[in-house]
């Protein structure tokens, strides 16, 4: 039987009620907390920065996902990880170098990741596959949340899970934007690991029942085909 993993996004929570966001995250069956760092100029949205990541880290008993939706990611790496980042995730499309981004990443400690943009193809990711921890597909144009699906991605899951196969690397597909109980299972079936849900987490009436339920998909059918 799989096992996947959710992300529930603070981006989505009350700014105001943070702490109790986080609190509701540590007592749920959630695996991370998945932290939104837009810079305003690679997506028209500003949110956290590192003052931000570290205070969440105080609080926070599940590691931070930390997915830095800005331009020259590399030099805000280091001060990321030591704000209490575990994962960090850089755009394909904003990184250049991104081999080297991404042994900066793993040579901080963190856990490396690429974040790719609806329009970007999967296949660009082929020769720094080895070098991924996880892979966020977007399911939605990066920037603000609450935004509708992209069915589209779900194809594009297929065919990453296909290379992460071929290679055999363990890399961990997470899907970012529009997750809920109407899709989770679809995108789970392509082959996804990570569920990151924001809108659908903290607009519900029970958050943590939520979070309950999108672990629960798929565990009492058998393994996934």
């Amino acid at each position: 039987m799989p096992r996947h993993f959710v992300a529930p996004s603070i981006l989505a929570a009350d700014f105001s009620q943070l702490n109790g966001a986080i609190e509701i995250i540590n007592e749920s069956e959630a695996d991370y907390v998945h932290v939104d760092v837009m810079d305003g100029v690679f997506v028209p949205n500003i949110t956290f920065g590192m003052l931000v990541v570290e205070g969440v880290k105080k609080i926070a008993k599940k590691p931070l996902d930390v997915h830095l939706m800005i331009v020259q990611p590399e030099k805000y790496v280091e001060a990321f990880q030591k704000a209490g980042a575990d994962i960090i995730t850089v755009h394909y499309e904003a990184c250049p170098h991104l081999h080297r981004v991404l042994q900066m990443i793993k040579d901080s400690g963190a856990k490396a990741g690429v974040a790719i943009n609806p329009h970007t193809n999967v296949e660009l990711l082929e020769d720094v596959l080895e070098d991924l921890d996880q892979v966020i597909v977007m399911s939605v144009n990066p920037g603000f949340g609450g935004q509708k699906f992209i069915y589209r991605t779900i194809p594009k899951v297929r065919k990453l899970k296909n290379m992460i196969i071929q290679r055999n690397t363990g890399t961990l597909i997470e899907i970012d934007g529009g997750v809920g109980l109407h899709n989770a299972e679809a995108i789970l079936q392509a082959g996804a690991d990570i569920l990151v849900a924001g809108s659908s987490v903290f607009k519900a009436k029970d958050p943590q029942k939520m979070i309950s339920d999108l672990k629960a998909i798929g565990q009492d059918k058998g393994s996934f085909v």
